[in-house]
């Protein structure tokens, strides 16, 4: 069952454009088969897939906790997992790369 829905979930990903078009990936290339990886358990090869997923999910989970809770220093600690975020976004993008 779950693999009968995890390939029907493939089937509905989009493509990447950028890699469609140029034949290079994205920086964002792996973020939906990641999170696709997640839902089915395997959080190592989440990350091999997209390194940046973890600090993603903080981020985002963050901001959804701050709209409903106060926090103290709330926006310097987003601030922190924003830069975090993209500078692991970067720096994996960089060693696709090489």
């Amino acid at each position: 069952m779950i693999q009968l829905l995890s390939s029907s979930v493939e089937d509905l990903m989009l493509p990447c454009l950028n890699k469609t078009l140029f034949g290079m990936e994205c920086p964002g290339c792996g973020l939906q088969r990641s999170l696709l990886l997640i839902g089915q358990g395997e959080f190592v090869a989440a990350f091999k897939m997209y390194p940046a997923i973890y600090p993603l999910l903080g981020f985002i989970i963050f901001i959804g906790l701050s709209t409903f809770m106060s926090f103290k220093n709330s926006n310097k600690i987003k601030m922190y997992l924003a830069v975090l975020t993209i500078a692991t976004i970067i720096i994996s993008f960089i060693i696709k790369l090489i």
